[in-house]
């Protein structure tokens, strides 16, 4: 299968906006918990255009109305680049095309959700700072070993313009932003559901396995009438019929489902069952790779599930069990690496914060507060107890390597410019804690899935849409 470098950027860039979002938001002062923002953009008064915008803001590309989402239009050129776009991916994925009338329609629906969505975000007050941008967009760069003018470079080429790059991943973080705050914040998980899985996790643990999934989902509109529940019913039915008769599950998807991973061929990837709502679980475990679940009813819509390959899990959590594990209390001065600034300035500037901190001309704490770029910096710099593996390995091997009280030279992590300083040691045996955060991420997945979809559901649901399509 030939994978594009843009293709290997965008999804480096799906990752790494999740981090991008974190760090804007520890750095908000004064904001309420429950409602995220962020500094404005200089582009912010513009209105939004969806993950692909058009390529000029000049009269030439001013072209006609396509459909009015709420008081946003999305025009029939960003529809057409959306299209260009899915169909070249999935030509280098040598997936089956799906009729272009389908495939056009699912584009066209995928936007329209993408922009009240946006839209939400924008009620919110949620804003992606051009510096902001720029820091995302070099950990993107530096993630896929490329300057972020070799990156720009190379997209030119395969044809996208930075300035569009720039407005997907600005949307990206506000997206990612936006769910933190609608599905993540929302989702409870109780000790009792934590005890119960547990037990559950011990008694299955012999026979677990994760599975490689695809998915097609007929979506039921919130509020539906119980024709329109049957409609959809009879929908998924049909498309359960062609399964059955050898239809291209790929192609099925990609025409019929309502899922946000329609345009993917209904690729969900690989997913441990356990961490599934517990109706795709059950059923899940009955199949062999190839085969395919019959109609499950969610409150989302139906679904029809597809197990493409099955693998035994890593098991390497099971050898720390019960063994005891050194933390070491720390706390550091972190400073991003920046187009406006470089690695050798933040290292000089962190080399003078050191010197001052070893001087006793100011506390680490105080400095830390004043000058850390990261979600610490307002709690003077403390990370709390950590762990191996709870921080990358450049900061690991320094803080081994420190006494408590002592400050380290400038380190580079994939973070940014470090100094670092130990405050104490323990030993402890951390496993039953860990067991159960683990417990706590799975039920939250398990959760989030169908939240998600419901979520993108009732925001579509209640967005004012009026096609204007030239036929």
């Amino acid at each position: 299968m030939r994978t594009t470098r843009l293709h290997q950027v965008k999804l480096a860039a799906v990752l790494l906006c999740a981090i991008a979002a974190g760090d804007v938001l520890a750095q908000r002062s004064g904001d309420p918990a429950a409602a995220p923002a962020a500094a404005p953009a200089p582009a912010a008064a513009k209105p939004s255009t969806g993950f692909l915008p058009p390529a000029s803001s000049s009269a030439k590309v001013i072209d006609s109305v396509y459909v009015i989402v709420n008081d946003e239009v999305i025009t029939k050129r960003e529809v057409d680049n959306r299209v260009n776009e899915i169909t070249q991916r999935l030509k280098a994925q040598s997936a089956q095309l799906p009729d272009p009338d389908d495939l056009r329609r699912q584009v066209v629906e995928a936007m329209i959700t993408e922009r009240a969505q946006l839209q939400l975000g924008k009620e919110y007050g949620i804003r992606v700072s051009d510096i902001e941008l720029d820091r995302a967009i070099g950990r993107i760069a530096e993630s896929q070993k490329m300057s972020v003018q070799d990156m720009r470079n190379q997209m030119e080429k395969e044809g996208m313009t930075f300035a569009q790059f720039r407005e997907q991943i600005r949307n990206e973080i506000i997206m990612q932003r936006l769910i933190d705050h609608e599905v993540d914040a929302k989702i409870q998980v109780s000790d009792a559901e934590i005890d119960t899985y547990l037990a559950a996790e011990k008694a299955a643990a012999a026979d677990r396995v994760e599975v490689d999934l695809s998915q097609i989902l007929v979506r039921i509109p919130e509020n539906a009438s119980p024709e329109q529940i049957a409609a959809r019913k009879a929908r998924a039915d049909e498309v359960a019929r062609q399964l059955r008769t050898g239809a291209d599950f790929a192609k099925m998807a990609t025409t019929y489902s309502d899922s946000p991973d329609a345009l993917q061929g209904g690729a969900v990837g690989w997913r441990d069952p356990n961490r599934l709502p517990v109706t795709f679980a059950s059923e899940l475990v009955k199949l062999k790779p190839g085969q395919v679940t019959p109609v499950l009813r969610t409150n989302v819509g139906f679904h029809i599930l597809k197990v493409n390959n099955v693998r035994k899990p890593e098991a390497a959590q099971e050898a720390a069990a019960g063994a005891a594990v050194t933390q070491t209390h720390a706390r550091h001065i972190v400073l991003k690496i920046t187009p406006t600034q470089s690695e050798e300035e933040d290292r000089k500037k962190l080399l003078d914060l050191k010197a001052k901190i070893d001087s006793k001309q100011a506390s680490f704490e105080d400095l830390a507060r004043q000058n850390s770029q990261d979600t610490y910096a307002s709690k003077g710099g403390d990370m709390g107890w950590v762990e191996p593996g709870d921080i990358p390995d450049e900061l690991a091997t320094v803080i081994n390597g420190l006494q408590p009280g002592q400050v380290s030279d400038p380190v580079k992590s994939p973070f940014g410019m470090h100094i670092v300083q130990v405050v104490e040691r323990k030993t402890q045996d951390t496993s039953k804690d860990k067991e159960r955060a683990t417990a706590r991420q799975v039920l939250t997945e398990r959760k989030r899935q169908e939240a998600m979809e419901d979520w993108a559901r009732q925001t579509r649901d209640r967005a004012y849409v009026e096609f204007r399509e030239d036929k």
